[in-house]
């Protein structure tokens, strides 16, 4: 039996990029596992459903500011959830709901249809 040494072209920096995309791949895979979050949408609405095993309703706050929807749980909650998700249209808060039924969170979100500001002047 003999050993033959062996000469690896690569440079450092290769097997560093290497690493760093492994390491971007496990931890992008990992929160997409978290937030396992199903959307549909209609022309009215959106309609996101997440699971939030183990949380009540009292465990639970829901925001809404202009297109962007936050989910937090609190402090004292048993288990931590935080995620925020933009809408590509502001969300009309009028017409939107929050419902929690067997470990399940949906969220319908009504569109805010954008409205036109045009003003005719009189000509005189």
């Amino acid at each position: 039996m003999f050993f033959a040494p062996t000469l690896y072209s690569c440079s450092p920096r290769v097997n560093d990029r290497s690493f760093e995309r492994f390491v971007n791949r496990a931890f992008a895979n990992a929160a997409i596992a978290r937030q396992n979050v199903n959307v549909e949408q209609d022309d009215t609405s959106w309609t996101l459903s997440f699971d939030v095993p183990g949380l009540s309703r009292d465990d639970l706050s829901v925001s809404i500011e202009g297109a962007v929807v936050r989910v937090e749980s609190k402090a004292e909650a048993r288990r931590q959830v935080k995620a925020a998700y933009e809408m590509p249209l502001e969300i009309d808060t009028a017409t939107s709901e929050a419902k929690l039924e067997h470990g399940v969170l949906t969220l319908r979100l009504g569109k805010l249809v954008p409205t036109s500001n045009k003003v005719d002047l009189s000509i005189q």
